[in-house]
């Protein structure tokens, strides 16, 4: 199946690149049918986006640039610390729509989405790199319906992909 994507949404080698939504929290949790199925104190939370055309190193290549963004304050109140020197933790989402593409129309297309399968196992392959950064990692529930409860702090919200173009 041929897709067709715009060059804005191409990454280096012409395909949709995995995406992160990246925001500073000083809490943030998950709840699942009503009750709590994961949280953080404070950290990043990640609203995760796995393409089509991603694999293993799209979710090293990302889960390595969140583990050392420097976003958190130093004594100075400069943004010079990561999650790690921040004492922080990082809760992953995974969220399709993140590769949702707006620009034509009123209904986003969400075609260069990874199917359910493959995004599962670039998820965990994200998560567990992060976890090997030395990261905490609390982790959404993937294909459920979910409830994002946060408090973003500053704000701070970055943009990243794997492909480099923000």
């Amino acid at each position: 199946m041929s897709r067709q994507v715009s060059r804005s949404h191409r990454g280096r080698c012409g395909e949709v690149k995995m995406r992160a939504v990246v925001q500073r929290v000083s809490r943030a949790r998950v709840v699942v049918r009503r009750a709590e199925h994961s949280s953080i104190d404070h950290g990043l939370l990640v609203y995760l986006g796995v393409a089509a055309s991603d694999g293993e190193k799209d979710a090293h290549y990302l889960a390595d640039k969140i583990s050392t963004l420097r976003v958190f304050p130093d004594e100075s109140s400069a943004m010079n610390r990561d999650v790690q020197q921040s004492g922080g933790g990082v809760l992953v989402v995974s969220a399709f729509t993140v590769q949702a593409d707006a620009r034509r129309g009123r209904r986003p297309s969400l075609s260069p989405a990874a199917p359910p399968d493959a995004a599962f196992i670039l998820y965990q392959v994200f998560c567990d790199r992060l976890a090997e950064c030395g990261v905490h990692v609390a982790r959404g529930a993937f294909g459920e319906e979910m409830a994002i409860d946060s408090v973003n702090d500053g704000p701070v919200c970055v943009l990243l992909d794997s492909g480099r173009l923000f």
